[in-house]
């Protein structure tokens, strides 16, 4: 009896400890602010002009495919989000509904969100809802919000909630991510680089407690995996950093880091520019830092581009939270290069990488490649050719990134959409599914 006890005090003692010193290891934010939201009773209204892009499905190399918008200029930016029967895109042009057939159903210009560029976006099957952001660097009051949207149901068509959460030092740059509780956005520029904000919250349309962090927590991730806690991720030189955000004992989140591993990789510097046909002009390859993380069976995905021999590759990476690599994948040819890469990661862990190609013979062409989860480690199966670009654009940038994601009614079934070049070098889009068992 006198044994037990001592066992039971011990136990106390070091779970006691722990607790503190996991405490003191967490870090609050640095201030808090509510929002109120501007409502939209539903996605267009009359006072809002319709934006009619793409539709026109069709199948090509045995995958449906249809197109997104049509009107982009170089830096298309395109996004797309599967949930509650629909397709919700985004574009530096504006938004687009479509049905899963890929039938055109509404569109919108960002205007009518308050206003912005940069679009990311998701389907949050935890809460039956959509989520994009638009920054706006134009606004008069010269506060330049992150316009958080937030749909009130699984039907995009219906009421949303815009969050305005003023970051009058941000730049270009920034990314959202999410969990089952949490909303998270962070960016380039100022002290305060990440905010944090609860996703019942806002989408019970009701003024928003927004928490503002110091520094940035890194690049939130979208998180498939029934789960409250947030993590974020940051390449800092040859080591993988991850926190992690969780609700202290007031509901409110604290964040602590719980990775820091040495990534070993061979290949990690940022990608060069690209070639294309019939011209000297050079693109945007890319980057090394991720444009979408995935956290899905415990594990983060992510795509990215880098430097391989002079040219711009795809490698892509499984990574437990405390930042080790369970596997690593290269997509490589000498004398092509392939850019602006994102992931999907389904239930089962099957993988979609959507990308595409470039070189002096070529003209930027939507690429895509996958691979089962009971596939050799680090491989992907051949290429798909998804379209071939028909002309070469007039300056640097492109892009800035692409979309991949897995579909949030079924979390099996992998979409992407990916830009071409069509024949004045300005980019289209073209939306792909690929269905999974």
């Amino acid at each position: 009896m006198t044994f037990t006890k001592k066992i039971v005090t011990i136990l106390g003692v070091a779970l006691s400890v722990s607790t503190v010193l996991s405490a003191q290891n967490q870090i609050a934010p640095s201030r808090t602010e509510v929002v109120i939201p501007i409502h939209k009773n539903e996605f267009r209204n009359d006072n809002c002009k319709q934006r009619v892009q793409g539709g026109n499905p069709k199948t090509i190399n045995g995958y449906m495919q249809f197109n997104g918008s049509m009107d982009g200029n170089r830096q298309v930016d395109p996004q797309i989000a599967i949930g509650g029967g629909y397709i919700l895109h985004g574009s530096n042009s504006g938004l687009v509904i479509y049905d899963k057939k890929g039938n055109f159903i509404d569109g919108a210009s960002q205007r009518c969100f308050n206003n912005g560029i940069d679009p990311k976006m998701y389907y949050d099957a935890h809460n039956k809802m959509f989520v994009f952001d638009l920054w706006n660097p134009w606004d008069k009051a010269k506060k330049k919000p992150v316009n958080v949207a937030v749909s009130e149901t699984n039907n995009p068509n219906k009421a949303w909630n815009v969050y305005p959460v003023s970051a009058p030092n941000g730049v270009d740059g920034g990314g959202i991510g999410y969990s089952k509780k949490w909303i998270a956005y962070s960016f380039p520029g100022g002290d305060e680089r990440t905010f944090v904000l609860k996703s019942k919250e806002v989408k019970s349309g009701k003024p928003a407690t927004v928490y503002h962090f110091k520094g940035s927590l890194g690049h939130p991730i979208f998180t498939q995996d029934n789960t409250e806690d947030l993590y974020f991720f940051e390449i800092k030189g040859d080591r993988f950093v991850i926190n992690k955000v969780t609700s202290a004992s007031d509901g409110s989140p604290v964040y602590e880091e719980v990775g820091n591993k040495r990534h070993h990789l061979k290949y990690i510097n940022y990608p060069p520019q690209s070639p294309q046909k019939g011209t000297e002009q050079k693109t945007s390859s890319g980057d090394r830092n991720p444009k979408n993380l995935v956290m899905q069976g415990g594990y983060i995905w992510f795509s990215q581009a880098v430097n391989v021999e002079g040219n711009s590759a795809v490698q892509w990476h499984q990574v437990k939270t405390d930042g080790t690599i369970v596997q690593t994948g290269l997509i490589h040819k000498k004398g092509t290069n392939y850019i602006q890469t994102t992931i999907g990661v389904n239930s089962n862990n099957d993988v979609l990488v959507g990308f595409q190609e470039t070189n002096k013979n070529m003209f930027i062409s939507p690429r895509m490649a996958f691979r089962y989860a009971n596939d050799p480690k680090g491989t992907l199966k051949n290429i798909v050719n998804l379209g071939e670009g028909r002309g070469a654009t007039n300056g640097t940038s492109w892009g800035d990134y692409s979309g991949t994601t897995v579909d949030g009614d079924n979390f099996k079934d992998l979409w992407t959409i990916q830009s071409i070049a069509n024949e004045k070098g300005r980019g289209e889009t073209v939306i792909v599914k690929v269905p999974m068992k």
